[in-house]
């Protein structure tokens, strides 16, 4: 795998459709993102921002690219150490904040729920949930996304024995 990497989009503001942007209470604040090759993505401003709280926002992607890339590094890690992963799912938050006169993440909580299975025989002294647990902090440290901005991404794993 190479050291350099590319990602492209195209976004088109279709709020336009709606009328011109004459003032800021009431423009049309949705828009579309497109990538190659996929399907495209209606989005807004979050709500509190006067967007359609139905579409997904920018806001609601910076929180979720985290928790894709956190899950997807976990995943590598996991088929690698011969953790046996059976469900995986997250509950992240972010927190957005006036910090330094400027609104912003102040942080993003990542609280994921891992199962993995512990087949009878195998290792039964605990030391594949601990390794497990332990795979979360080298895939933070491996996420590309949380490498990439400047607040705290913190992570709150549980992990569960199945088997």
């Amino acid at each position: 795998m190479g050291q350099e990497h590319t990602f492209a989009c195209k976004l088109v503001w279709t709020g336009a459709e709606r009328g011109p942007l004459t003032d800021y209470a009431s423009y049309s604040r949705e828009y579309v993102v497109e990538m190659e090759g996929k399907p495209p993505i209606r989005g807004s401003a979050a709500p509190v921002y006067r967007g359609d709280a139905s579409l997904h926002n920018p806001e609601d992607w910076l929180v979720a690219a985290l928790s894709g890339c956190h899950c997807l590094s976990y995943l590598a890690h996991c088929a690698r150490a011969g953790i046996v992963v059976v469900a995986y799912e997250d509950a992240a938050f972010g927190r957005l904040a006036l910090r330094d006169g400027k609104m912003r993440f102040t942080e993003v909580t990542l609280s994921p729920k891992v199962t993995i299975l512990v087949k009878a025989g195998q290792v039964k002294d605990g030391s594949d949930e601990a390794k497990a647990h332990a795979l979360h902090e080298k895939a933070h440290a491996d996420c590309f996304i949380a490498n990439s901005v400047n607040f705290p991404v913190r992570n709150e794993p549980t992990i569960l024995v199945q088997g």
